[in-house]
C-alpha cells in the first residue's frame, strides 16, 4: 500500500516522516490502523527482478532461519557492516513479534532498487489479534509480553522506511526498507 491508495472505507494512511510526531487517524471504532514510517523520499521503490523470498515463521528455529536469510541478502545487496546489522537487527524482531504475538507468519525478503540506490525490503505478516494500540506499541518499554519492549519501535529506528499495517482480528503487516545509500 502506498501513500493515497484508499485501502478500506473507515482507514487513513498517515505518513510517518518522524517517527515521534505522527499519529493515526482511525474513522471507525473497529477500523485497521496503517502507519507508514519515516521515508526519505516520494519515490517508490521498484523491485528487482525476481529476487524476493519467502520464509515461514512457525518455530523457534524458523526464526534463526530467517536471520540467517536475511544476512545472506544484506551481503548480496552490499550493505556496510553497520547496515548488515541494522537489518538483521531488526528482521529479527518484526519475525520474533510475529511468532510469540501473531502465532505465527511470514517473513519476505526483496532487493528492491530505486535510481542508482539499491535496498532491502523485508515484509513480515502474521494473522494473529492485530495491534490494539499502535502508539503504545511504538514507546518504548510498552510490552504485553516477557520482552523489554524496544522492539516495534526499535526496528523502526533501525529501517529507512516503515510502513505497518494492523487490524484487530486480522493480523499485522510490517514492511521495512533499508537503502544502501541514503536515498
Amino acid at each position: 500500500m502506498r501513500p493515497g491508495d484508499d485501502p478500506s472505507p473507515g482507514l487513513v494512511a498517515v505518513e510517518d516522516h518522524h517517527p515521534q510526531t505522527a499519529a493515526v487517524e482511525d474513522h471507525h471504532p473497529q477500523a485497521a490502523a496503517t502507519r507508514l514510517g519515516p521515508t526519505h523520499s516520494g519515490q517508490a521503490a521498484e523491485t528487482a527482478g525476481g529476487s524476493a523470498s519467502r520464509h515461514p515463521i512457525r518455530s523457534e528455529e524458523h526464526l534463526l532461519t530467517a536471520r540467517h536469510a536475511v544476512r545472506a541478502a544484506t551481503l548480496d545487496v552490499g550493505f556496510t557492516l553497520v547496515d548488515q546489522t541494522r537489518v538483521v537487527t531488526a528482521a529479527s524482531e518484526l519475525v520474533r513479534n510475529a511468532y510469540i504475538h501473531g502465532g505465527g507468519g511470514t517473513l519476505t525478503i526483496e532487493v528492491v532498487r530505486r535510481a542508482d540506490v539499491r535496498g532491502l525490503r523485508l515484509t513480515v505478516t502474521d494473522h494473529g489479534p492485530g495491534i490494539s494500540d499502535l502508539d503504545a506499541a511504538f514507546t518504548d518499554g510498552y510490552t504485553t509480553g516477557p520482552g523489554l519492549g524496544h522492539g516495534l519501535g526499535g526496528a523502526r529506528r533501525l529501517m529507512d522506511d516503515f510502513r505497518i499495517h494492523t487490524a484487530e482480528g486480522h493480523g499485522t503487516t510490517v514492511v521495512a526498507t533499508r537503502w544502501t545509500t541514503p536515498p
